[in-house]
């Protein structure tokens, strides 16, 4: 069975939020960033790691310099909506209504927050009414 492309580990995850900050980076300063210090050994499992995220197409290489550069092939918010949905699966029957309606409940949400949250369910709406309109 092969593996989600989509599904990364939280140390993964790691590199890619790195790689996102930065827009592309170099095994070096990956390890750098990540650990401060670098070893033979930091170095050697964030290359390890991105080979890995490279296989899963959530990276690409550069290899036009000595040092490779990485840039991340996959954007933040389609791996936060990936996430999101696999919490779904596992725990509300593939429904994300459980989940929004938690995070809304339980996080204080600024003003502008609600505002956005609201012009969006607006707008799912007249997706959803103009979806159903006859021909």
């Amino acid at each position: 069975m092969m593996r989600d492309p989509l599904s990364v580990t939280d140390t993964e995850l790691a590199i890619l939020e790195v790689l996102w900050s930065d827009g592309g980076a170099s095994i070096g300063e990956i390890t750098h960033k990540l650990y401060g210090k670098r070893t033979t050994s930091r170095y050697a499992t964030v290359q390890k790691l991105l080979e890995r995220l490279e296989a899963k197409g959530c990276v690409t290489r550069d290899r036009q310099s000595f040092a490779h550069r990485f840039t991340a092939a996959v954007a933040r918010d389609d791996l936060i909506g990936h996430r999101l949905q696999e919490v779904a699966e596992k725990l509300c029957d593939g429904s994300l209504t459980p989940l929004l309606l938690h995070l809304a409940e339980a996080a204080k949400l600024s003003p502008e927050d609600r505002k956005r949250l609201l012009a969006l369910i607006d707008e799912s709406e007249a997706r959803s009414r103009k979806l159903k309109r006859p021909v």
